[in-house]
């Protein structure tokens, strides 16, 4: 059977009948349904057999050729592209691919790699090894061992006001596998749809489909994730970022954050929330704690110190509610024997001597400084944009006028050597919503952002001309 066969369109859909076939094409390219190279049916075919006009296919590919998923040449019809845009098929829960030209890389999920506190680790690394018995070079606890898991259960009691017992703390390899493992934890209790925030990332949904559930986009507003959308959608499990959602930055409302834990009561569900950049906090006054303390029973909280360390130690966390946890722990022990011993006893080192706070307070203050370095930039080189997410995390979103091409802001910034991420990119099903660029700061140098942002206001000004 031709592809564009299973291809469906909902009428009834508040998603236009152009981004729905839109996203059905670009979906079978990163799905690598359709490969390089590939001929697609003429638009008058292609509108014939879905029941389209062909002005809505035609536009389809239009926007298709202008993102680079697709090439038409006259004579030879309309092909997916050979070179494809860097976003197709990476199924990587973050965009850290180096930048091999460019001299600027706003790009979001990096951090800055020099803040690794090298000495720090260094002294409690050596400490571990100097101390550490026989039990400390064995297969450890298939949940970690228990000095980490008892440092872990008080700094997040004390940091991000998590509930947890360290008997209900488990120590990942990230959050890929956590996501991983919790995957086939609800898949093994019925559940086989998860929802996840839209705008979102990409590769995580990817990832997510890889595990064998269903990912559900939910339309996520300046109040974070719209439960009401979610509750409409059926699912009984959701993975969010309340603190700071990926990729607006919004932080979720106090009324939203109530809803959403009514709505796990209510349908039996879970949350995951995705606490990537949590530590991070910028703004005056409390910082909003963790959804986790709002609900133990029914929030499985995940952490990493991808962004507070560096990604490199492949080390993560999830509390996990206690009904839960029994299944999380059988299912762990069949996939592998636990993570890096000596690297859990240095981390809690780390923990127990003060040296992750100091290290933490040192990081935060040289961020602050990005972000306001940042926010400064916007104002003087892009004042059309309206910037959102700025109180913590290492990114901010500058949403744009209505009708802004995002796609040629992105490639004008290219040419200027600055790589940047449009708000188009992360939305995957045609949601509406308004254009957007996001801006991160974490690695890039504090003497850059004023030249990074000046070239993304004139490859701004420079699509707007036409």
């Amino acid at each position: 059977m031709a592809w564009y066969l299973s291809v469906q369109v909902d009428r009834d859909s508040a998603v236009p009948l152009t981004a729905q076939l839109q996203n059905a094409i670009k979906s079978r390219v990163e799905d690598r349904v359709l490969h390089p190279g590939s001929r697609l049916p003429s638009s008058r075919q292609l509108a014939l057999d879905l029941g389209l006009s062909r002005s809505v296919v035609v536009e389809a590919y239009e926007q298709l050729i202008a993102e680079g998923y697709l090439d038409a040449v006259r004579g030879s019809g309309t092909h997916v592209a050979r070179k494809l845009p860097e976003s197709a098929g990476d199924t990587s829960l973050l965009d850290s691919r180096p930048a091999t030209s460019a001299r600027w890389d706003l790009r979001v999920g990096i951090a800055n790699l020099s803040n690794f506190p090298r000495q720090e680790w260094l002294n409690s690394y050596t400490k571990v090894l100097q101390n550490v018995g026989r039990e400390g070079m064995d297969y450890p606890p298939v949940a970690g061992i228990a000095e980490l898991r008892n440092e872990l259960s008080a700094y997040l009691g004390r940091v991000r006001s998590v509930h947890t017992e360290p008997g209900q703390v488990m120590v990942t390899a990230g959050f890929a596998q956590g996501l991983a493992l919790l995957a086939d934890s609800l898949q093994r209790l019925g559940i086989h749809e998860l929802a996840i925030e839209e705008p979102g990332h990409n590769g995580q949904r990817r990832f997510i489909l890889d595990t064998g559930i269903t990912p559900v986009g939910v339309p996520v507003d300046e109040e974070g994730l719209i439960v009401e959308a979610l509750d409409r959608s059926g699912a009984r499990a959701v993975l969010v970022t309340p603190a700071h959602q990926f990729p607006t930055g919004v932080m979720m409302s106090p009324e939203r954050r109530q809803q959403l834990l009514a709505w796990a009561r209510a349908r039996d569900g879970w949350i995951i929330e995705d606490d990537y950049d949590g530590e991070f906090w910028f703004d005056r006054g409390a910082r909003p704690t963790a959804l986790q303390e709002g609900d133990p029973e029914r929030v499985v909280y995940a952490g990493t110190t991808s962004k507070v360390l560096v990604p490199g130690l492949r080390l993560g966390w999830l509390a996990i509610p206690p009904k839960l946890y029994p299944l999380m722990e059988r299912v762990r022990s069949r996939q592998d024997q636990g993570s890096d011993t000596l690297t859990q006893l240095a981390f809690a080192e780390l923990m127990r001597s003060g040296l992750l706070d100091r290290h933490l307070r040192r990081v935060r203050s040289r961020y602050r400084s990005r972000r306001e370095a940042l926010a400064a930039a916007v104002h003087e080189s892009l004042p059309e944009a309206r910037l959102i997410g700025c109180a913590a995390g290492l990114h901010s979103y500058a949403v744009l006028p209505p009708g802004t091409d995002e796609a040629a802001v992105v490639h004008g910034a290219q040419r200027r050597s600055v790589l940047v991420r449009s708000g188009r990119q992360f939305r995957f099903s045609g949601m509406p919503g308004a254009p957007g660029l996001l801006l991160g700061y974490g690695s890039l140098p504090l003497t850059g952002i004023s030249d990074a942002v000046e070239a993304i206001g004139a490859a701004y000004r420079e699509a707007a001309r036409g």
